[in-house]
């Protein structure tokens, strides 16, 4: 196979250069910096002229000379074309170092004049190689780029060989390519120097071929069209740029159950051996391409008496990869079972799956090939596929049974019942449930640009609604229309009001609103019946109270879990299984979380709920946070996030929580991006919930990081934007410790002891002991502060119990931290003081708690430990406030209710209290009576 490049293509205008390979660029970056070489192996169109051109244009500029040479298929016969390519116009500035045999042999092999050949000038031929890259490194370092070693000419490989092999410590550098498919690269190595790092390329991830495919501008392509590209291709970067160029250029997308249309380039590519084939064999061929999952059995049953033999010869000619083994019948590539298929022409096609719609094991193979061999509609068809649907939806596979209710809509008259919409509707539901948000968008959309019938088309709405996810204000338009088709309709009713209710708190961030509209829906909903519905309407409401703190959150929880229940709600992540698991986390019964979110887990992942499953791993690693398991915690937490970019569902919630886990097991600088990643995301949606979360994570990151003042910051956001939420539950995003904690290191106690206080408050009314005891290692620190030596050594001892205790493994950790750094700096003796840290190492490392115990290690190098800075007179602080701040604290003075304040600066009440909380942040108080009390102060000075 010859693959077309552009050898001069400049880097710097290419973002998809080592899309996915990060970490081989890295270690071949570091590899040339250490003066090695480099040599890329792979299949063709893997890449990996791409990263050689990515290195050599970064490293070729440290170089003196750079000489290249890039071989092809059809020049390989000529003899030194390679070294011409390398040495041609280096010649005249090496010839004055050369002896003149070396030269008169170098010159005949570059030029073409003379009768040179290695077999009447060898010897002098190879010194003369050697001797010239030895005069160029003389200048400087010399890199060599040689990109299809394959297709060097056998004299210029072995003149390259014999100089790399004597070169030493000549500062000369090799960066080679050479494609390899099943054969060793080994040999391929004769041609570089001694201690080449050889780097094989493998197929990109999905993840990495949705980017690369989005930075060629291919990125309105479906996530399950990309799905299929990427199995298509086999991750192959050519392959599938090739197919999604395709995919681009045509206004009609593959139909349901059909193979991705293969692009003639890539046909020619794959197929170049399919003329070898024998008739019968290619016909074999062709049946297997269509099978799903084709054996020789299938094969046999499908009438194919020779299969065995076909197959044999296949495989020889590199179609089929066959093992003795297995039973399957696999192509060597999967895009040449697409191409073959593509090539047939459309009767053939059917009658290979009206073959194997009667031969198929599976029934739902068996209704999917009866589809594809029938044309128009037919109701017989129609309700077999809908019948295959509902069995794919009870095995736990959403997106299968989507397929297949298309398939089913296709084949059924416009006069059938159910309709054709009704049957859209229904697949569009499934791609919802299998993370196939875009799909069913288009579904919605599709029938809303027909449907009549108020159920259809509430229906579709809400399908259009759910796959915004959480990007709801994108969708604002939707609901006064939702709600003019539902009419008085309960049942209809409840569905809008249901969604309504994420609309308030997502895009409204008001709590308050959401847990009314949660009722009212679910109370429509049990009017009219609909008991799905109810669960997840009082799920929903039992979730936001437990948030609020308000206290009809158990009853509403326990109203919520009575039965009848639904199977489907029970496990679903806004389901009432969640709202349990989530009281217990808050109610520190860890233990029982645990067990209760495996659970579910388990479940959704057998019914293939995948946007559940996103939330579940997140929750499974939030618990093990909890427990201290902290590398436990990062490998729940990066499954997550990249099931989440994969689906492109819960990218925002799951790049948080991967940030917790990162800063708190694993690389801070990774946390900090992962975290301002979230962060950006809930903006650009307008997740006013997830924004707190996010924010909260990105202040953690900071605070780890040793940046007290940006974790003071991001935290301090949180806390006005939980306080303008209505959030009083400390227990939701537990940052109210670290905010104190970091407002002791830059000084402000007074703000600190605040912190301390309202979440304490909160905390014991709502019986959150962790909480508490996380709160009492922060306040000990605060009287530590303040010179109570002995009261904070026993405040945070009980606290280090009581987290142990209930099972807090990091937060144990950290207590016992506190702790150490407390009684270290009352040890004068550097030995004692080392084993004051002993326990809190024992505890980080039992969590696995990599950041944390870097923190023991240079708080056992510092000297000694940094004072703290002194507290701020707050008074000092007055002329430091904003305009709006000091007009606000002006009318608190003069009197002024916050009614008032607002009303005389037009401004809302909300804005009038944030403005507030920050006035009392910057002078360190807690009240407006603080605030007269300051200036009456400052007036008597």
């Amino acid at each position: 196979m010859t693959v077309r490049r552009d050898f001069q293509e400049s880097v710097r205008c290419r973002p998809d250069l080592v899309i996915g390979r990060e970490e081989l660029f890295g270690s071949a970056r570091d590899q040339l910096d250490s003066g090695g070489s480099v040599l890329l192996h792979g299949p063709a169109g893997i890449g990996k002229s791409t990263v050689l051109r990515a290195l050599a244009e970064e490293y070729g500029a440290t170089a003196r000379r750079v000489l290249r040479c890039s071989a092809t298929e059809s020049e390989s016969h000529l003899p030194f074309l390679a070294l011409a390519d390398l040495l041609g116009l280096a010649l005249e500035e090496v010839a004055p170092r050369l002896p003149t045999a070396q030269l008169t042999a170098l010159e005949s092999a570059l030029t073409g004049r003379g009768e040179s050949s290695l077999q009447r000038d060898g010897l002098a031929l190879r010194l003369a190689v050697l001797s010239a890259l030895r005069a160029l490194a003389e200048q400087g370092p010399v890199l060599i780029v040689a990109d299809d070693l394959q297709w060097l000419d056998p004299a210029s490989a072995e003149l390259l060989g014999f100089a790399a092999r004597r070169l030493g410590d000549t500062p000369v550098q090799m960066l080679c390519a050479v494609r390899t498919e099943d054969e060793a690269y080994d040999r391929h190595l004769a041609a570089c120097p001694p201690g080449t790092l050889s780097v094989r390329l493998g197929p990109l991830s999905r993840t990495d071929l949705t980017t690369l495919l989005n930075h060629r501008g291919y990125d309105g392509l479906p996530r399950s069209t990309v799905r299929e590209v990427h199995r298509t291709s086999g991750g192959n970067p050519l392959f599938a740029l090739e197919l999604g160029r395709v995919l681009a250029e045509n206004p009609a997308p593959p139909r349901p159950g059909e193979p991705l249309p293969v692009p003639t380039s890539l046909r020619a590519l794959v197929l170049s051996r399919l003329d070898l084939l024998s008739v019968e064999a290619r016909r074999t061929l062709l049946l297997a391409s269509a099978g799903a999952r084709p054996t020789l059995a299938l094969l046999h049953a499908a009438g194919r008496e020779h299969a065995e033999a076909e197959c044999a010869q296949a495989a020889e000619l590199g179609l089929l990869a066959i093992e003795t083994d297995d039973p399957a019948v696999r192509f060597a590539h999967p895009l040449i079972s697409a191409a073959l298929y593509a090539e047939a022409p459309a009767q053939e096609r059917r009658a290979v799956h009206a073959a194997l719609s009667t031969a198929a094991f599976d029934p739902i193979e068996r209704a999917r090939h009866l589809a594809l061999a029938t044309t128009g509609t037919d109701p017989d068809v129609a309700d077999r596929l809908a019948e295959a649907a509902a069995l794919a939806r009870d095995r736990g596979a959403p997106s299968v049974a989507a397929s297949l209710g298309l398939l089913a809509a296709r084949h059924t008259p416009a006069a059938g019942e159910p309709g054709p919409d009704e049957r859209r509707l229904r697949a569009a539901e499934d791609a919802i449930t299998a993370g196939e948000a875009d799909l069913a968008r288009d579904i919605a959309r599709d029938v809303l640009s027909r449907a009549l019938l108020p159920a259809e088309r509430v229906r579709a709405w809400m399908v259009v609604i759910e796959s915004a996810g959480q990007a709801l204000g994108d969708v604002d338009a939707v609901f006064p229309q939702a709600l003019a088709d539902a009419g008085d309709d309960p049942s209809l009713l409840a569905l809008v009001r249901y969604q309504l209710a994420w609309r308030a708190l997502v895009v409204e961030g008001d709590f308050t609103e959401a847990r009314q509209e949660a009722a009212h829906a679910a109370e429509l909903a049990a009017r009219a019946g609909d008991r799905r519905t109810e669960l997840m309407a009082r799920a929903f409401q039992a979730s936001t109270e437990t948030l609020m703190g308000h206290p009809d959150a158990a009853a509403t929880t326990a109203r919520a879990l009575e039965e009848p229940q639904d199977p489907y709600v029970a496990c679903h992540h806004n389901g009432v299984g969640y709202a349990r698991y989530r009281w217990l986390l808050m109610s520190d019964q860890l233990t029982e979380a645990r067990a209760t979110i495996i659970t579910l887990l388990r479940e959704v992942r057998r019914r293939g709920m995948v946007e559940s499953e996103v939330h579940y791993l997140r929750m499974c690693a939030e618990t093990e946070l909890r427990a201290g398991h902290c590398g436990r915690a990062l490998d729940l937490s990066r499954e997550s996030l990249r099931l989440a970019r994969d689906a492109g569902i819960g990218e925002s919630a799951s790049a948080m929580l991967a940030s917790l886990a990162e800063a708190s097991g694993g690389d801070t600088e990774r946390a900090l991006g992962l975290a301002r990643e979230a962060v950006g995301h809930a903006e650009e949606d307008g997740d006013q919930m997830y924004l707190s979360r996010a924010l909260a994570a990105l202040g953690y990151a900071q605070f780890v990081a040793g940046e007290p003042r940006a974790a003071v910051e991001s935290l301090g956001r949180v806390r006005e934007l939980e306080l303008g939420l209505g959030i009083t539950d400390p227990a939701r995003g537990r940052w109210h410790g670290d905010l104190a904690e970091a407002l002791l290191l830059v000084g402000e106690h007074c703000q600190a002891q605040q912190v301390i206080d309202e979440a304490r408050e909160h905390a014991v009314r709502l019986g959150r002991e962790s909480v508490v005891a996380v709160l009492d290692r922060a306040e000990a620190l605060a009287r530590a502060a303040r010179g109570d030596h002995e009261t904070a050594v026993a405040q945070l001892t009980s606290a280090q119990d009581r987290l142990g205790k209930l099972g807090n493994g990091l937060d144990e950790a950290r207590a016992a931290f506190a702790l150490a750094r407390l009684r270290a700096r009352r040890a004068e003796d550097p030995a004692r003081r080392r084993a004051a840290y002993d326990e809190a190492v024992r505890l980080f490392r039992r969590c696995r708690a990599l950041p944390w115990l870097r923190q023991v290690d240079e708080a056992l190098q510092a000297p000694q430990p940094e004072p703290a800075p002194p507290a701020r007179d707050p008074l000092d602080a007055l002329d430091g406030l904003a305009s709006m701040e000091r007009q606000v604290a002006a009318l608190v003075m003069e009197g002024a209710t916050n009614r008032e304040i607002a009303s005389r600066l037009f401004v809302s009440v909300k804005t009038v209290e944030a403005t507030l909380t920050r006035v009392y942040r910057k002078l360190g108080i807690r009240s407006r009576v603080d605030i007269v009390r300051l200036a009456a102060g400052r007036r008597a000075r």
